[in-house]
């Protein structure tokens, strides 16, 4: 049995990694900003604080003699139109979030082993045909960026002789969350088409094997740094919506426009038809082995 304290247990990753933590007969301590929330969420969480990520010492008795810390939390990038001001608020919620926790644990006289931060493959930028394994150099825009800072801060752990593991995520595939949430009415309704000219690699990944990487992420004490988590059989976004369309017996016929994208999402339109061909060579050596490294397989599990 491991203690566990976690940021970020109310998103789609965080509820399904809690759930097989707590599965295991892991000892799982949450912090929320919204404990109200976290207890309807998370029923088979025993104990839930209260977080603010900018008042340290709201928590860091939690994380004394806890085995792993995972942090999770950001404000949800998809969530509002990139205004200014959101754009802060996304930035602020990781860096300094970020920043807190690590230096919560720095001080703490029992650290974790163990401090596994999100991050996303949007820090790779838009890369053509690439192929980006961690060792690639990184994108210079706004989300890129973000996730170098990010990573900046997270890996400062190791001064503390704190493992560290930043997991690169892709586009986790879901049923009714995130971005399935957002396409498949649109197909449901014949409107379903792929992004700018479709061509742009589109890295996704299953929720059971992204909750898998951190699972052994946790477990072994050889995956170390950053790590990408996007399924190996990577796709052209043209091929997903062709995938999608045919599990839901509906056809996909149209590109969306990417100036028609910046309409609807404002400066997160640009990034949605960005190229990122992850490779996942690393996350296979340390022993991983995906269960839906197949586009069509995986979406079939999701949605029939």
């Amino acid at each position: 049995m491991k203690k566990i304290i976690i940021t970020g247990a109310t998103g789609s990753i965080g509820q399904n990694l809690v759930k097989e933590l707590t599965m295991n007969g892991d000892e799982v301590t949450v912090l929320t900003r919204n404990p109200a929330k976290a207890e309807k969420k998370l029923p088979s969480v025993k104990k839930i604080v209260k977080w603010d990520f900018e008042q340290t010492a709201s928590f860091i008795n939690e994380i004394n003699g806890t085995d792993v810390a995972i942090h999770l939390a950001g404000a949800n990038l998809g969530a509002k139109r990139w205004t200014e001001e959101y754009k802060k608020v996304a930035y602020d919620s990781r860096i300094i979030s970020t920043r807190n926790f690590v230096n919560a644990i720095k001080s703490v006289k029992q650290k974790p082993k163990t401090f596994i931060c999100a991050n996303a493959v949007g820090i790779y930028g838009d890369r053509g045909d690439d192929i980006l394994s961690e060792s690639s150099s990184l994108g210079n825009d706004f989300l890129a960026n973000l996730c170098k800072d990010w990573e900046t801060e997270a890996k400062k752990v190791q001064d503390a002789g704190v493992r560290y593991v930043s997991i690169r995520t892709g586009l986790v595939l879901e049923k009714n969350q995130g971005l399935m949430k957002k396409l498949i009415p649109s197909f449901k309704l014949f409107l379903g088409g792929w992004l700018g000219n479709g061509m742009q690699w589109f890295p996704w990944i299953h929720i059971d094997d992204i909750v898998g990487i951190y699972l052994l992420a946790i477990d072994n004490a050889n995956v170390k740094g950053a790590v990408n988590a996007a399924a190996p059989g990577i796709v052209t976004n043209k091929e997903f919506s062709k995938a999608l369309g045919k599990v839901l017996n509906r056809p996909a016929l149209f590109p969306i426009p990417k100036i028609a994208l910046r309409m609807v999402s404002g400066e997160l339109g640009n990034y949605v038809t960005d190229s990122q061909r992850i490779s996942t060579e690393k996350i296979s050596r340390s022993g991983y082995k995906f269960k839906f490294d197949n586009l069509e397989e995986g979406l079939r599990d999701l949605l029939l």
